[in-house]
């Protein structure tokens, strides 16, 4: 086995450059290589058209990320990046690469649960600058920066119109375990939680960390031991741990 024994392909939430996944390559052990997934028009891909299509995004993902896929991955992602993780999930399938070890859904529904028709139309500057501040993840000073604010905003909308246009689509299970985490603060409902258990056929998992919205950051080492905990699990269960298929889904509650 050589030093990298799996990969973990991290997509951002809403705006978001995927270097907000930077510090993770550090702070997990060095047998999990992690990937930050760069959305196109966001951080380094910066001049690329802005995606406002999950699917179609999803299946360019895809083609992208299967290159890079030697051996066990898995898949995380937070708030819009959880919905682009399992469509992400979806695609890879299709292509026929192997499921992923884990789907990790960060602060993010459950895809049938998902209503996000108020985003479909485009927002104002003032309204987006509204929804930053009440996610409470963006400094004032930030907000009052006209000139942040003009490179953000743009690449904002667009996420906003993707999450908009997404439409569920039933399909068969995922052949992989999900393990669903969320901000004990954060308004996601836990029926919105539980449901992502309907998207897979195999183990299912739920951890909750005191923190709002954006708990993967202030509770970064938290979230890291569960993922780090996850994936161990997997790659020592051998065979049988990674294909296993449960019954009804068994949430599990981290405080």
């Amino acid at each position: 086995m050589s030093a990298v024994a799996a990969r973990l392909f991290c997509l951002p939430y809403s705006g978001a450059s995927a270097m907000v996944y930077g510090r993770w390559r550090r702070a997990l052990p060095s047998w999990l290589a992690v990937h930050p997934v760069e959305l196109p028009g966001h951080g380094a891909r910066t001049g690329e058209p802005l995606s406002t299509d999950p699917v179609r995004l999803a299946a360019s993902l895809a083609g992208e990320v299967e290159g890079l896929i030697d051996g066990p991955y898995a898949l995380f992602g937070h708030s819009l990046g959880g919905l682009l993780a399992f469509e992400l999930a979806h695609a890879l399938l299709e292509r026929g690469v192997a499921p992923p070890l884990v789907l990790f859904a960060s602060g993010s529904e459950a895809p049938a649960m998902r209503d996000d028709r108020d985003l479909a139309r485009p927002r104002s500057d003032a309204e987006l600058i509204a929804d930053l501040r009440g996610y409470q993840g963006t400094p004032e000073e930030a907000l009052a920066d006209a000139e942040l604010m003009a490179v953000v905003l743009p690449v904002l909308r667009a996420d906003f119109l993707m999450a908009g246009a997404y439409a569920y689509r039933p399909r068969p299970a995922l052949p992989c375990p999900v393990h669903v985490l969320a901000g004990t603060g954060d308004d996601l409902d836990r029926p919105a939680l539980e449901a992502w258990g309907r998207e897979t056929r195999c183990d299912f998992a739920i951890d909750l960390f005191e923190g709002d919205h954006f708990f993967i950051h202030s509770r970064q080492a938290e979230v890291l031991g569960v993922l780090d905990a996850a994936l161990s699990r997997r790659m020592n269960g051998g065979p049988a741990a990674l294909s296993r298929a449960g019954g009804s889904p068994a949430g599990r509650t981290l405080q």
